[in-house]
C-alpha cells in the first residue's frame, strides 16, 4: 500500500537543517552513544600514552665492563654499561645481581671479548656483541619505520573507519526503517521534501561522524605530545589530515547507500537483507589494510577504489609511497563517485520511502514502477 504524498511547506535548505538538527539532537541525547564515544576516546588516549610510556621506559640490560671492553659494550647502544675497575670487581657485580653479566677483554677469544654470567649465558648481551657483517643493499628504501609501527597505524586507520562508518551508517538505516514502520515518515513528508529528508539524515550523521573523527585525532595528538612522541606525531600528522578529509566524503557515500538500502524495507527484521552488502564494503578495507599493510600493490589499488580510499591513501601517505598528486586524484575520484551515489540513492530513497509492506525491488525503486 502506498500513502498519498502531500506538498511540503518548508524550503529545501530549511528542511535539510531541520532534519539534520533532529538527527544530531537525537544522537546526542542517547546515553549509549555518549558512553560509547567516551569509551572509544579513552581507549585511543590510553593506547597512545601507554605505547609512548612503554617505548620511553624500556630498560636496557645492565652489564659491567672492564678496560678495553667498555667501548665494545657501549657501541651497540642496547646495554646499560657500568665500568668496573677489575675483573674481580666485575664478577662481584654479577654475583650480587647488580648486573646481568660482565664483559672483559680476552686474548683467547676471536672477538677479543669474554662474557661472564652467573647461571646462564645472557642472550641479549650475546646478541648485542655479535659481529655483524657488512651489508650492501642494492635497492635501498629511505624508510626507517619498523613493521610493528606500520601495523599499528594500519590498525588505527582501519578500525576507526570501520567503527565510525558502521556505527553511524547503521544508525541512519535504523532511523529510516523506524520512521517507515511507525509511519512517522508520512508526517515528516507533509512538511519536508523527500530529497531534503535524505540530505538532512546524511548531513546530520556526517557532522557527528566527522566530529568524532576530529576528537579522536585531537586526543591522539595530545596523547603523543604528553608522552613525548613529538617525532612520531610529526611523522604521522599529514596522513591523519588526509584520513579526516577522505573519511568525510567516504562516509557521505556510504551514508547515502545505507539510507537508500533501508528505504527498501518496512521492518527492522528485514533491514539486514538490504544493508549487508554495504556492511561488506565497510569491512573489506579494514581487513585488507590489516593483512596487506606492507603490500604496495594492494595499497595502491585500495587508494583509488572509492570505498577503500579513506584507508588506503592515508596509509600510502604515511609510508611515503604516494606521489604528491595521488591523494588529490584519488579525492577527485571519490568526490565523483559520491555525487553519482547520492543521485542514485536519492532516487531509490524517494521512490521506496512510502511503499509499505513487502520489500521493494531495487529495479522498481530505480524506475519508480509500482
Amino acid at each position: 500500500m502506498t500513502a498519498q504524498r502531500t506538498t511540503p511547506s518548508l524550503g529545501f535548505a530549511s528542511a535539510v537543517w531541520l532534519i539534520a538538527n533532529r538527527e544530531i539532537t537525537m544522537r546526542l541525547r542517547s546515553k549509549s552513544f555518549l558512553i560509547s564515544t567516551a569509551i572509544l576516546l579513552l581507549i585511543v588516549l590510553a593506547s597512545v600514552v601507554g605505547g609512548g610510556f612503554v617505548a620511553n621506559n624500556t630498560e636496557l640490560t645492565k652489564v659491567a665492563a672492564v678496560g678495553s671492553a667498555v667501548e665494545a659494550a657501549e657501541a651497540p647502544g642496547t646495554l646499560d654499561v657500568t665500568k668496573a675497575s677489575s675483573v674481580d670487581a666485575a664478577e662481584e657485580l654479577v654475583r650480587s645481581g647488580d648486573v646481568e653479566a660482565a664483559i672483559i677483554p680476552s686474548e683467547n677469544s676471536p672477538t677479543g671479548l669474554e662474557v661472564i654470567a652467573l647461571e646462564e649465558a645472557p642472550g641479549v648481551v650475546l646478541q648485542s656483541l655479535s659481529v655483524i657483517p657488512e651489508v650492501t643493499v642494492l635497492e635501498p628504501v629511505d624508510d626507517d619505520r619498523n613493521s610493528l609501527l606500520v601495523y599499528f597505524v594500519a590498525l588505527g586507520f582501519g578500525l576507526i573507519f570501520f567503527m565510525s562508518a558502521l556505527t553511524f551508517g547503521m544508525a541512519i538505516a535504523q532511523s529510516v526503517v523506524e520512521e517507515k514502520q511507525t509511519r512517522i515518515v508520512e508526517i515528516l513528508m507533509a512538511t519536508v521534501p523527500v530529497p531534503a529528508l535524505l540530505a538532512g539524515k546524511v548531513i546530520g550523521n556526517s557532522i557527528l561522524a566527522f566530529g568524532q573523527i576530529v576528537l579522536i585525532a585531537a586526543i591522539a595528538g595530545i596523547g603523543m605530545l604528553a608522552s613525548g612522541q613529538d617525532i612520531l606525531l610529526a611523522d604521522i600528522g599529514p596522513s591523519i589530515v588526509w584520513f579526516v578529509i577522505f573519511f568525510v566524503f567516504g562516509f557521505v557515500l556510504l551514508a547515502s547507500m545505507f539510507a537508500a538500502a533501508a528505504a527498501l524495507v518496512s521492518r527492522q527484521e528485514d533491514m539486514a537483507t538490504t544493508t549487508t552488502p554495504i556492511t561488506y564494503l565497510v569491512m573489506i578495507p579494514y581487513f585488507l589494510v590489516i593483512f596487506f599493510n606492507d603490500n604496495d600493490l594492494v595499497l595502491a589499488i585500495m587508494s583509488y577504489v572509492p570505498f577503500s580510499a579513506p584507508v588506503g591513501m592515508p596509509m600510502r601517505v604515511f609510508l611515503g609511497t604516494a606521489e604528491w598528486w595521488e591523494p588529490i586524484l584519488s579525492l577527485v575520484i571519490l568526490l565523483a563517485t559520491t555525487a553519482l551515489t547520492i543521485a542514485f540513492g536519492s532516487r531509490i530513497y524517494s521512490n521506496a520511502l512510502l511503499r509499505m509492506g513487502a520489500r521493494v525491488k531495487l529495479k522498481d525503486a530505480l524506475t519508480g514502477a509500482s
